[in-house]
């Protein structure tokens, strides 16, 4: 899908700029992923910044991840494990705050969620 014209063009590659910036906050920041920021802006540049794209799929630290995703949807198994250690630890953080009820449960029942889903997505 190419975009249709150079505002659509450009839109998408502010959306990959947006998507690389917070992925390189997340490299510094432990509660802040780094790969599916870049998944996202991998996404977004295959839309508008083919240059982007490219130089993120050969990534030599993130590129492996990235292209796992497109081709079979996988998720390294430490990842999966960080996933859920962080989202276990948020879950706690959370119930011990002052947030209403249903944010203590709703908040926690998504993030099981989201841990069954990923830890059913193939690995290699």
């Amino acid at each position: 899908m190419q975009p249709k014209g150079p505002v659509a063009r450009l839109l998408w590659r502010v959306l990959a700029l947006v998507f690389v910036a917070l992925g390189l906050i997340g490299a510094f920041l432990p509660v802040l992923p780094t790969v599916p920021f870049l998944l996202a802006a991998a996404w977004a540049a295959r839309h508008g910044w083919p240059a982007l794209e490219r130089w993120l799929l050969e990534h030599p630290r993130y590129g492996e991840y990235i292209r796992r995703w497109r081709e079979r949807g996988a998720v390294p198994r430490r990842a999966k494990w960080t996933a859920t250690v962080m989202m276990t630890f948020s879950a706690l953080v959370l119930l011990a705050t002052g947030a209403p009820v249903a944010v203590k449960i709703g908040a926690p029942l998504f993030m099981a969620a989201v841990a069954i889903w990923l830890w059913r997505r193939p690995e290699q």
